[in-house]
């Protein structure tokens, strides 16, 4: 039964292989079947059974051997056998053949007819219509095509845009409906010749800008509260409710989507927009900033084109940064911050010359620096970033450089600066005190050349030894210090050879050729000094006689007659000989005196030296008695011949006989009594003074010191230390004199001495330099114990009561040792007190006070005050640190209101004291000048209506009394009943010297000032304003002030400005002040104003160089005063017209002139506008004097004059450009100076076209000057006159001009090239700043174009930046580099005008392409020349959008496409999957392996489902299907990507859809199964397949 039912069956059809649908036929008419589809036939050859076929499978023939093989060789086979392979006549033939087909291809063409455009006209529709036509329009269902007949008329402007948005169009098809609409506007416009196609792109990027500033000024901001209103306000913004917010947006978003194509495409003109953008972010506020900071943001390519519109955006985004850094609002506003950052960031890198800009960065350097020292907000990775920033750090740089440049700051040192450089060398020279350190001194450059004859070493030299012998300076260690420095430059180049002689050539040069050598007052010293060198080695006495014998010099001994004298005569006579040999000193005897003299001057001389010395010093040569009690004075007296001997004999009687004899006496000093040790010492001490012999009095002081075992006489020669304690630094000697004092202090801490003393000397001398750790450990440790054993440390100290009655009783008390023995008891009552000594001192002065009253005997008096004073040197003994701090404590305490209670009877015995303990060493001379002078001297100074002359003046006379007495009194007397001796008056000198050193010298030249104010207050007697007076001048006259004033200007120059500035001295005191310091410093006493107006050259000698800029310096300031006061201001301007009117017009010298100005700078304002005005006036006058024939050479000339004034002004005002006030110029002379700098440019504009290549240079330095000129006074803040602004733009294009000229052609310099268009920067930036205008054009004071003749060989770099300065923005892409082109009768291509751009005519074309050429697009194809051909065109499509029927559409057919022979087989021989073979289906991704996944690009893999048509091996019998067999699953599986794939790696994703599966059921489903012939692997390896990467 089933048999026959099976058998009723119908029969199954024949099965019918059938390509598939998508594949296409190999030809349109030739029935050859499909490409890669082999459908089985019977009888085919795969059907035939063979061994050969079963064993190895079916395998096709290859049509040539070898399928790398080409088909040559057949070819070359056919044409032996007589072919017509190498045929000549065969190329003819294919030509003639090829040229046929394209004729007749040519002639079967359809020609290209006329345009048929024509714009979609405007119809007036009624509102419905107009309401369906903009819904269809925003229907993108609804084709253009059905629309674009005609478009509806009316609205217009911002109620267009209005009308779109609200109708939600699509961008795209807005723009056409706008481009329609504007060329329905432009219509009638096109037939006229003025017709511009882009006016109308102007004109909507007016309407467009308007637009969006409209919704801008939406955005507001609430009115700051005004103070003193209580007025509540409500603000409420657009952007605070919701609604209002997202209508707000949606518009606004809107128009930024509809600008973006109207500014790619050229609808709205870029210049218009672009320059909206920058003044937009300059007048909005910081609501509206950040929306118009990101649309600057997106358009800053085209703003980054032109610094016409780079420099106002830049402008804006700074004022912007600044207003957003300011605002309290700033921690809200970080990302506006950010993206400003960001601007300013890219403008420094895509165009540099933005910033430079000497206005903007004088206001904002501090902002650009800090905006552009972070990294970029928005860089890509790490590395670019770094590479970024890196770049703006170098732009910066470059930025700054040239910006400081034309501000004329960090100006370069003046070359050969020879004045500048003396002042330093005398600086560093009066610098010299007892705490240098002389080897810290470099005075000489330690890079000294090899040759030491180099021009820096000898001025150096010069310098020096005209310092050590000059009478303008002070100071007895100037030859000391001289030789020492000369002797350490000799030590460290005593290797180099010939060193010694080629210095002593130079000694040997200065002494024969320097004017300051044959001055009769300076033979003393400039013989001391080179007898001072030849004792260290550094000069030769034989060599220097020898080498004046050898040139024949004439007039060198005595006998010959005056007039032929030499004056080496002199220095043969002076020189002194430390050490020399008889030899020597016969050889000199004869060039001297002659070779017969027997009896010499000298002798005589020497034999009265002697017999004066002798006579001062008894002791010393045998004698038994002293002379009577010997002072200053009287010791000059009684030796005038060794004061006044030539220094040969002075060295040869103290160094080979005195100075023996003084050893002697010092070796036996302990036999004789104190005080005679004491006076001979003293006496030999002034003598060496007096003679400069500080050599010998070293080594006596030495001697003394390490043989004498009386106390005093130690103290005496510690007090020569102090005393002289400069000479020794200069000498270098002071470690010599700390070793040796250390020495002498261990030897009487051993015997049980006292070593207070030493102690105080050592570490002065030593100063941390000399000693090492161990004896500083010592002295420290000693000083600890020392003061611990004077003043122990106590939890309870003893209460010290606040009266001593004993001190009082002490007057009466003439015990000898009554002093002492109450010091004692007192000291032993109270040392665990801190505050004994000060109670002391207070009921000492008011037992002084009763002193008066206890006796009316002045002699009796003083007899109080010594004992006393003798009491007070007790207890000085007594303290650690004595008694000097607590006398100067109760000064600056309770005595300020006790002293001015004294009567004039208690000051003479207050006196006394005084001076006592000065002498003594107790109480120092600071300390009475800080506790009593300078507080009596302020009190007069300040004295006003509440003044009481009783108390105040007696107070004063008394403190100018003892200043006079411890300052500038050679000798002072303690007391009438006190023997005058010399001691005392050495030791006033020792202790004075503290006065004179740091840090007291401030304070003692602050209080000149107040000397001069006393003298001058009209409220004090006229007797104590005499003593003022006469003080003062002493004081200015003190040579030892002097030395101290010219140590430290400064402080001099502080002290006088001190009371000036505090406001509180009239102006009619100024001038005395100014005066007072004149007389200080240059020893004159002429007023400041003759000062500075006659004689400026002679004030300016080297060695007062560093004193005369303190006086211009405050001489200037003090006339500026004078010019800030109506009473005073007249003279104040005559004279500073005069000494202005001396440095500019050549009555000085450039180097004099140029010092001046560094003396003038930091002026006050007054005073440098007058310099300043003054100079431009000098600079006018000197660019007018040019000459008839006005020549390029006679330019440069008063171009170089001019450069010295303009050198002088740059110094004056720099300071005043870095605090950037605006200064009052004269505006005459800024219009004739603007007017003679747009001459002279115009002028060497002219000349250069026809100057030969040897007057270029001539005129490109003479332009440079003008362009630094220019910068210079453009640098001034200030207004501007109309005048000056119409010569400054007529300047622009003659600038420019110039700038093309030095870029290119014969005149070619890089230098002025940059300099000149740097200067062209400034100027424009300038007339911008000063423009009355609230929005000027950016490009109008720009170049509009570049033309030269040498335009060829300019270079890429310049080219590019003069670009930046055109108006012409880049043409749009479509036409750049587009040109209207046609032939000539020749058949040549001539090169039309370039193609400009129509946007608003060029409208999109909405015809489908069939394949027909109509030419009724808005661009006619006669405008390229375009000819039908027959041809078809591809169009250009990407990979995944087109579909394999297209790609395989022209395989077997001749097609031209655009394409390159190799794109085309790329394209034809790679064929896709069709989208439906996996449809439904996910699986692996092709090109999974063992390395993951790999990108495909169209190569096959073993197992993939496509075939390549050039493959050699092909089944017939098995294509059929194109599925895969199952065997070829388990060796190599792969799954085609799809479009729904991710992309190039071709993996799919998601599970399989709608399929069963069983377990062991293949990998895949039969439908992805492809058969593959050849044999099968018995036994195939899997391959390891890595797993599918999970999709993120």
């Amino acid at each position: 039964m089933k048999q026959e039912k099976r058998g009723q069956e119908p029969p199954s059809p024949i099965y019918e292989s059938l390509p598939p649908p998508w594949l296409p036929k190999s030809h349109r008419t030739a029935d050859v079947g499909y490409p890669g589809f082999h459908p089985p036939r019977p009888g085919q050859d795969e059907d035939v059974l063979s061994d050969k076929h079963i064993k190895d499978g079916f395998l096709l023939p290859l049509p040539v051997p070898d399928e790398h093989q080409s088909a040559a060789v057949i070819l070359l086979q056919q044409d032996a056998k007589g072919g017509r392979m190498f045929d000549q006549s065969v190329l003819a033939d294919l030509e003639h053949l090829m040229s046929d087909i394209f004729t007749r291809k040519a002639d079967s063409a359809v020609a290209i007819q006329s345009s048929a455009f024509k714009i979609p006209s405007r119809v007036t529709m009624s509102d419905t219509k107009r309401q369906t036509w903009f819904a269809e329009l925003a229907n993108p269902d609804v084709p253009l095509s059905k629309l674009g007949k005609s478009v509806p008329h009316g609205a217009k402007g911002h109620d267009l845009l209005d009308l779109l948005h609200t109708n939600n169009v699509a961008i795209p098809r807005a723009v056409w409906f706008l481009r329609v609409f504007g060329a329905n506007e432009t219509a009638g416009l096109r037939n006229k010749p003025s017709y511009n196609p882009t006016q109308y792109s102007v004109d909507w990027a007016i309407v467009v800008t308007s637009y969006m500033k409209k919704q801008l000024a939406d955005i507001g901001l609430p009115s700051p509260p005004r103070p003193g209103m209580n007025i509540k306000q409500t603000f409420k913004g657009v952007l605070s409710d919701v609604e209002t917010r997202d209508r707000w947006v949606s518009r606004f978003t809107y128009c930024l989507k509809l600008l973006r194509p109207f500014y790619d495409e050229g609808l709205v003109d870029h210049r218009t927009f672009l320059t909206w953008i920058a003044l937009q972010m300059a007048a909005c506020n910081l609501a509206q900033a950040g929306f118009v900071a990101h649309l600057a943001d997106e358009y800053l390519d085209g703003v980054l084109e032109k610094r016409p519109l780079a420099k106002p955006l830049l402008d804006a985004c700074i004022a912007k940064l600044n207003e957003v850094r300011t605002t309290s609002a700033q921690g809200h506003l970080n990302k506006l911050e950010e993206i400003l950052k960001s601007l300013i960031q890219r403008i420094c890198v895509a165009l540099p010359d933005t910033l430079v800009s000497p206005s903007t960065w004088l206001a904002h350097s501090s902002l650009l620096c800090s905006a552009l020292a972070g990294p970029a907000d928005s860089g890509p990775s790490d590395c670019r970033r770094r590479d970024f920033q890196q770049l703006i750090s170098d732009n910066l740089i470059d930025i700054q450089r040239r910006n400081d440049a034309m501000l004329f700051r960090n100006l370069p040192p003046r070359k050969l600066e020879r004045l500048g450089s003396l002042v330093v060398d005398i600086q560093i020279l009066n610098s010299i005190c007892s705490s240098t350190d002389m080897s810290t001194i470099s005075f000489f450059s330690s890079q000294i050349p090899d040759c030491t004859s180099s021009s820096s070493f000898v001025d150096k030299l010069d310098t020096l030894l005209t310092w050590a012998v000059t009478p303008l300076q002070y100071g007895s260690h100037r030859p000391y210090a001289a030789v020492t420095l000369l002797r350490a430059y000799h030590e460290r180049n005593a290797r180099r050879e010939s060193s010694s002689a080629t210095l002593h050539d130079h000694l040997f040069d200065w002494l024969d050729s320097k004017p300051v050598v044959r001055e009769a007052g300076n033979l003393r010293a400039v013989a001391s000094l080179f007898g001072k060198l030849m004792k260290s080695g550094l000069f030769d006495y034989a060599v220097y006689v020898q080498r004046l014998v050898a040139r024949g010099e004439e007039g060198l001994s005595l006998s010959e007659p005056d007039g032929t004298a030499s004056f080496h005569r002199n220095f043969l006579r002076w020189i002194p000989l430390h050490n020399t040999t008889s030899s020597l000193s016969n050889q000199r005897k004869v060039i001297v005196y002659g070779a017969r003299a027997r009896q010499t001057p000298e002798d005589v001389c020497e034999r009265e030296m002697r017999r004066e010395i002798r006579a001062i010093l008894p002791l010393v040569f045998g004698g038994d008695t002293l002379p009577p009690s010997v002072s200053m004075s009287s010791l000059r007296t009684s030796c005038p011949t060794v004061l006044g001997a030539p220094c040969f004999e002075q060295v040869r009687t103290i160094k080979q006989w005195l100075l023996p004899n003084l050893h002697k006496f010092a070796s036996r000093s302990q036999s004789l009594d104190e005080i005679t040790t004491l006076k001979t010492y003293s006496t030999a001490v002034e003598l060496l003074r007096y003679t400069h012999s500080y050599g010998s009095l070293l080594e006596l002081s030495l001697s003394v010191l390490s043989q004498t075992s009386h106390a005093e006489l130690l103290t005496s020669v510690g007090e020569v230390f102090h005393r002289f304690a400069t000479i020794w630094t200069a000498m270098n000697v002071t470690g010599t004199i700390t070793s040796t004092l250390y020495s002498t202090y261990l030897l009487w801490r051993t015997q049980g001495g006292k070593t207070r003393s030493l102690l105080t000397l050592i570490i002065e001398m030593d100063d941390g330099r000399q000693l090492d750790a161990t004896a500083k450990t010592q002295v420290e440790n000693d000083i600890a114990a020392f003061t611990h054993a004077l003043a122990p440390k106590t939890d309870h100290p003893e209460a010290v009561p606040s009266v001593m009655p004993e001190i009082l009783l002490l007057a009466e008390d003439s015990k000898p040792d009554a002093p002492s023995i109450l010091a004692n008891s007192l000291w032993y009552r109270y040392r665990t007190s801190g505050d004994w000594a000060w109670k002391v001192w207070d009921n000492i002065v008011a037992s002084l006070r009763q002193v008066p009253v206890m006796s009316e005997d002045h002699e009796r008096r003083h007899t109080y005050a010594l004992r006393y004073g003798q009491f007070l040197l007790n207890v000085d003994h007594h303290l650690p640190g004595g008694i000097d701090d607590d006398v100067l404590q109760w000064f600056l305490g309770t005595g300020k209101s006790e002293v001015l209670g004294l009567t004039l009877e208690t000051w003479d015995v207050l006196r006394v004291v005084l001076l006592f303990l000065c002498v003594h060493g107790a109480l120092s001379t600071t300390t009475l000048l800080q506790g009593l002078v300078y507080p009596a001297w302020q009190l007069g100074a300040d004295a006003g209506p509440l003044y009481q002359p009783q108390n105040m003046e007696t107070f004063i006379q008394a403190a100018s009394e003892l200043f006079d007495a411890l300052v500038l009194q050679e000798e002072c007397f303690i007391s009438p009943i006190v023997p005058q001796e010399l001691l005392d008056a050495q030791r006033i000198h020792t202790w004075r010297q503290n006065a004179f050193r740091e840090p007291h010298f401030t304070l003692l030249a602050s209080n000149i000032p107040n000397l001069v104010l006393l003298e001058h207050n009209n409220v004090v007697s006229d007797e104590l304003r005499g003593i003022a007076r006469d003080l003062r001048l002493r004081t200015c006259e003190s040579r030892d002030i002097r030395q101290s004033c010219y140590r430290n200007l400064d402080a001099v120059r502080r002290g006088f400005e001190h009371p000036i500035q505090s406001g509180m001295v009239a102006e009619t005191l100024c001038e005395p002040l100014v005066n007072a310091l004149k007389m200080i410093l240059s020893e004159s006493n002429e007023d400041v104003n003759s000062f500075l107006s006659t004689g400026i050259s002679s004030v300016l000698s080297p060695c007062t160089l560093a004193a005369t800029a303190v006086q211009l310096q405050f001489g200037l300031r003090q006339l500026g005063r004078a010019l800030a006061c109506e009473s005073t201001k007249q003279g104040a301007s005559a004279s500073l017209d005069k000494m202005t009117s001396l440095i500019f017009h050549h009555s000085m010298a450039s180097e004099e002139a140029y010092f001046i100005a560094e003396m003038a700078r930091g002026v006050d304002g007054p005073v440098a506008i007058k310099f300043i005005n003054n100079g431009f006036k000098s600079i006018v006058d000197i660019l007018n004097r040019a000459p008839a024939p006005s020549t390029p050479e006679s330019l440069l000339v008063r171009a170089g004059r001019a450069g010295e004034v303009l050198r002088v002004l740059s110094h004056v005002s720099e300071p005043l450009r870095e605090e950037g006030t605006g200064l009052d110029l004269d505006v005459s002379t800024q219009e004739r100076l603007a007017k003679i700098i747009l001459e002279s440019f115009q002028f060497a504009n002219a000349t250069f076209s026809k100057t030969t290549d040897q007057s270029l240079r001539v005129i490109t330095e003479a332009v440079i000057f003008l362009a630094r000129l220019l910068q210079f006074d453009l640098g001034f803040l200030g207004t501007r006159t109309t005048h000056f602004r119409e010569t400054c733009e007529k300047m622009t294009p003659v600038l420019f001009d110039l700038v093309v000229i030095h870029a290119c052609g014969p005149a070619h310099d890089a230098v002025a090239f940059a300099l000149l268009l740097d200067t062209l920067y400034f100027l424009i930036d300038d007339l911008f700043l000063h423009s009355k205008t609230s929005s000027p054009d950016p490009f109008k004071y720009y170049p509009t174009r570049l033309q030269s003749p040498h335009l060829h060989s300019l270079p890429s770099s310049h080219h590019v930046r003069l670009l930046t300065l055109l108006p012409h923005l880049r043409p749009n892409a479509v036409v750049q580099d587009l040109t209207h082109a046609h032939r000539d009768n020749t058949g040549l291509l001539v090169y039309g005008a370039p193609v400009q751009n129509r946007p608003w005519e060029w409208i999109e074309n909405l015809d489908k392409d069939d394949g027909t050429i109509r030419n009724n697009a808005s661009l006619s194809l006669e405008l390229f020349g375009a000819k039908a051909t027959g041809d078809h065109l591809i169009g250009y499509m990407q990979d995944e959008e087109r579909c394999i029927p297209m790609r395989l559409e022209g395989v077997f057919e001749d097609k031209l496409t655009a394409e390159s022979v190799f794109r085309r087989d790329w394209r034809e021989t790679r064929l896709p999957a069709h989208s439906d073979v996996r449809a439904g289906e996910r699986g692996v991704g092709e090109g999974v392996d063992e390395l993951g996944t790999l990108p495909t690009f169209g190569l096959q893999k073993p197992g993939s489902r496509r075939v390549s048509p050039a493959s050699s091996v092909r089944s017939r019998g098995s294509v059929s299907s194109v599925r895969r067999s199952p065997a070829s699953l388990s060796g190599n599986r792969s799954a085609v990507s799809t479009r729904e794939g991710t992309g190039e790696c071709g993996i799919g994703s998601g599970p399989t859809a709608g399929r069963k599966r069983k377990a062991s059921a293949s990998v895949d489903d039969d439908d992805e199964v492809e058969i593959i012939e050849g044999p099968v692997p018995a036994n195939p390896k899997k391959p390891k397949v890595k797993p599918k990467p999970k999709k993120k």
